[in-house]
């Protein structure tokens, strides 16, 4: 596996994508090695519950931080150092995840002359709302485009994914997969007994990283809605990112902002203490390839609303585990929220369907028995006769 972040260097939902999966895999009787980035908090060499970890540092003072692809690019070639110890050791195939590590995969593929698969997260196309603006965003989007050609294989985490994939890089609809994401349902379970939720007045949460795609605009919008029925309701949203001025400058104009706490990063206990105890966890994105933070907030037994945005859908609609709302609709948000902090009926059986879904549809070991078979599929093709 080779993966920009990796826990605790947690960006967004990939990391815990690479570490679910990769422990999964090792529990089915696989051996993994995951390349992944430096973090001050663990050693560069470690193994975690079976996978060994290797860390490189990337830090590249030669080169100007307005260059980000040449830095990028650049950083790569230290993720492929990572394998001189290896000591001899070769992997079966080389699964590389995301574009930013596009040509370190590329060249463990050569260097190792084995199958390589990608699995595409999300596209630069799809987080620009349909359209790639010159310079830094036609950069990235012709990188994914390299490295969704040079795989031979393409997985996404969505069947939503899938068609943005084959449509954004023009490939043929044999070579992309869709195998979902998941989550570790025990990590996000709450304590026994469960902590009581809104004990102070109604709460709720939302997270994840703090770019304009992630729609928490609307949920800012939607609080003066919510207000004179709720006084006494608070909201937290969660993370880092280029949004968040515009956002508590938002919050100011609409006279919400003491309603509202923006306290950047959140560590996971943190976050799972949040979603013990928040009477509702919202998800606005106007973009989502797949949603893993829906999952999380289903295996925390989290009241859940979420945007009908890309694979939102395709985890919650019919499920009976959240209530949609159209993407952007303050209205539509509005009114979702109001039902799940007036109907305790709803937030029990929704509660009931979602632990159905994170033990049953969405483990990591389920992900992983998917998973493989795209894998011996490769090893099959490249053993046969040319």
């Amino acid at each position: 596996m080779v993966s920009w972040e990796y826990p605790p260097l947690v960006v967004g939902g990939l990391a815990a994508h690479v570490d679910g999966l990769s422990r999964a895999l090792v529990r089915a009787g696989h051996e993994v090695v995951v390349l992944t980035l430096h973090h001050p908090d663990v050693p560069d060499d470690s193994v975690v519950e079976g996978v060994r970890v290797l860390r490189a540092r990337t830090d590249l003072p030669w080169l100007p931080d307005d260059n980000f692809l040449a830095k990028m690019s650049s950083a790569n070639h230290k993720v492929v150092q990572l394998t001189t110890a290896l000591e001899g050791w070769r992997p079966d195939l080389v699964h590389a995840h995301d574009w930013l590590v596009a040509w370190a995969g590329d060249d463990l593929r050569a260097l190792w002359d084995v199958p390589f698969i990608a699995t595409i997260h999300a596209t630069e196309k799809g987080r620009q709302g349909g359209s790639v603006p010159p310079g830094q965003p036609s950069g990235i989007h012709s990188t994914e485009w390299w490295l969704t050609f040079q795989a031979n294989s393409v997985i996404t985490c969505s069947e939503f994914m899938r068609r943005e994939v084959v449509s954004a890089f023009d490939l043929p609809p044999a070579k992309v997969h869709m195998v979902p994401n998941g989550v570790d349902a025990s990590l996000w379970a709450p304590p026994a007994p469960a902590p009581a939720r809104g004990a102070d007045g109604p709460l709720v949460v939302s997270w994840g990283r703090v770019q304009y795609e992630k729609g928490f605009q609307t949920l800012v919008a939607a609080l003066p809605l919510l207000r004179f029925r709720h006084p006494r309701l608070r909201a937290v949203i969660a993370g880092r990112g280029t949004h968040l001025g515009e956002l508590e400058a938002q919050a100011q104009r609409l006279g919400v902002d003491h309603m509202i706490r923006f306290p950047g990063f959140v560590p996971d206990d943190d976050l799972r203490r949040l979603l013990h105890t928040c009477s509702a966890a919202v998800i606005p994105s106007l973009y989502e390839p797949f949603g893993i933070v829906a999952l999380e907030a289903l295996a925390a037994g989290a009241p859940l609303v979420a945007a009908a945005a890309g694979g939102l859908v395709e985890v919650l609609d019919g499920t009976g585990a959240g209530l949609l709302f159209p993407p952007g609709d303050v209205d539509g948000l509005a009114r979702a929220l109001e039902r799940m902090l007036a109907e305790p009926d709803l937030v029990a059986t929704s509660d009931t369907a979602g632990q159905h879904l994170v033990h049953d549809v969405y483990s990591w070991d389920a992900v992983a028995a998917a998973t493989v078979p795209q894998y011996q599929a490769l090893l099959a093709a490249s053993s046969s006769p040319k």
